[in-house]
């Protein structure tokens, strides 16, 4: 694809394109709609043209945005006041009911939008939410005035005010419903930046919104995302100056990168993992049968020497579903062994799933050609080769988007790659995403009713090691279920060019965009 894509602009004597921060990305899966773009390339991009409640800050420590003031005596009733004068980008002003719209639209079930599953706690979300919806707004949702409305939820919710930073969250403007496809393509939001164009598979342009009156202002004269196939490319233009910021350094270089970028170069443990999905209508991965082949796929491989070998030792083998950077994490639950290398178990439960149904055919791992996996997964193809004796192949997917259409669409019919990067930083964010039975970023279509009501009952936990106790029981289940198979943990590798002054990481391993120095 363009790997250059126009970047002789960016060192051409165009001062006014040279001073705009180009930063790598890829197409986004869907159109720019914050409650439909649950992947980070397009996440990336909806965050910085967006403002919600809260904001967070590279540690992700949450602050008011939006909200001048967030009431609750309960948790479970709330009175949100928003602050005055804060405009769209098209001129109209941001009220109460934008909000309340925005959410009422990203819950409906009709509209099967990826992040629905973010309003579950509120009350008459179940009602919308249905395959055939039998209502149009859920009950706990009321507009009070221009800057007031209220939130009811089911039950109390210890992540509830946390969560308003992100992206499900943000309000959008009256034109949004006119045509919502067209609004994804040519997005207004109320955020730090403004939309400018979508070269689809090419470049994202954004400029700094001068009307802005929030927290996270632009410290550069604008964002360029630049759509790579490759991170050894983006690499490339990195060192010769024509990429002023990388978040993800190809493992090619992983090794030399410190050398080769010196004090541009960056590592920080972040809230980020990478797993191995097997939905369970591929061939000998449903019921238990299924249940014994992950268990015995997750001991045949050799996590340390993966990240040893391959990542030179900046990622951290998996212990359980989260990452190890979230408060509350538990790296040693009831079963966690079934995660350690351990091929003489390995064969044992293969036998015994083979005694279930014979194997047969071969195992295939996609992955997407654009995001830098093949070494870790022939790493891992390999070793599951070596321990169980079977026939084990990568299965490459040209770009990230065709590969989460596929596996959204439940047509993958192969094991697949994929990981989640913390949209705010709780163990529930990571869980609830991913493994509600309801949840349309369920990428496995896991599903036990037992789950779901232990992630409920963490949510009205009273406080947090109440909810910690809970979550542990909730993953050691899932760990019982083998509910997919755990890889890594990050230590994010990234680097800035000679031209960047300051590029900080933030905890999720994107960019601090708005505070990347030019």
């Amino acid at each position: 694809m363009a790997t250059s894509l126009g970047l002789t602009a960016c060192s051409s004597d165009d001062s006014a394109d040279a001073s705009i921060v180009t930063t790598n990305a890829g197409e986004p899966q869907n159109g720019l709609v914050p409650t439909n773009t649950a992947e980070n390339m397009g996440g990336r991009v909806v965050d910085r043209l967006f403002a919600g409640l809260k904001r967070y800050d590279a540690d992700g420590k949450a602050y008011d945005e939006m909200a001048e003031k967030i009431e609750t005596s309960d948790r479970k009733s709330y009175r949100i006041t928003i602050k005055p004068n804060w405009k769209f980008t098209d001129g109209t002003t941001v009220t109460a009911k934008s909000f309340v719209d925005a959410w009422n639209f990203g819950a409906l079930g009709t509209n099967g939008h990826l992040q629905s599953y973010a309003f579950t706690p509120i009350a008459g979300f179940d009602e919308v939410n249905a395959e055939k919806p039998t209502a149009q707004t859920m009950s706990g949702l009321k507009i009070v005035d221009d800057r007031t409305f209220t939130v009811e939820l089911k039950e109390p919710s210890i992540d509830f005010e946390s969560a308003l930073g992100y992206a499900p969250f943000y309000p959008l403007p009256e034109v949004a419903f006119k045509d919502i496809k067209a609004f994804g393509e040519n997005p207004v939001g109320n955020g730090p930046y403004a939309f400018v164009s979508w070269e689809h598979n090419v470049k994202i342009d954004l400029k700094p919104n001068a009307d802005y009156p929030g927290g996270r202002p632009a410290k550069n004269k604008g964002l360029r995302f630049v759509m790579y196939q490759s991170f050894e490319t983006a690499y490339a233009d990195l060192q010769a100056g024509n990429l002023d910021a990388l978040d993800t350094i190809p493992t090619s270089a992983l090794s030399t990168f410190k050398a080769d970028l010196g004090d541009r170069a960056i590592t920080k443990p972040t809230a980020q993992n990478q797993h191995i999905g097997v939905q369970s209508t591929v061939a000998h991965f449903s019921g238990e049968e299924g249940v014994l082949r992950k268990r015995a796929l997750s001991m045949a491989i050799n996590r340390p020497q993966i990240v040893e070998k391959i990542f030179n030792g900046l990622r951290e083998p998996a212990h359980e579903f989260t990452a190890s950077t979230l408060p509350g994490y538990n790296g040693k639950l009831p079963g966690s062994e079934v995660f350690e290398y351990n091929p003489t178990e390995a064969k044992k439960v293969w036998a015994q799933a083979d005694a279930i149904s014979p194997w047969s055919g071969k195992l295939e791992v996609a992955y997407n050609s654009d995001g830098g996996h093949q070494a870790w997964i022939e790493a891992t193809v390999n070793s599951i080769k070596n321990t169980l004796g079977i026939d084990a192949v990568p299965a490459p997917v040209p770009t990230f988007k065709s590969i989460r259409d596929a596996v959204n669409a439940k047509t993958i019919g192969k094991a697949f790659r994929y990981g989640w990067q913390g949209d705010y930083p709780t163990m529930m964010q990571f869980l609830s995403a991913q493994y509600y039975s309801f949840s349309e970023s369920n990428s496995v279509g896991y599903n036990n009713p037992e789950v779901d009501k232990l992630f409920k009952a963490a949510m009205a936990a009273p406080n947090n090691d109440e909810a910690y106790k809970l979550i542990g029981q909730a993953q050691t289940i899932m760990i019982k279920d083998m509910a997919d198979i755990p890889m890594f943990y990050y230590i994010a590798a990234a680097g800035r060019s000679d031209k960047v002054s300051a590029a900080p990481m933030s905890w999720n391993g994107l960019f601090d965009f708005e505070n990347i120095e030019k």
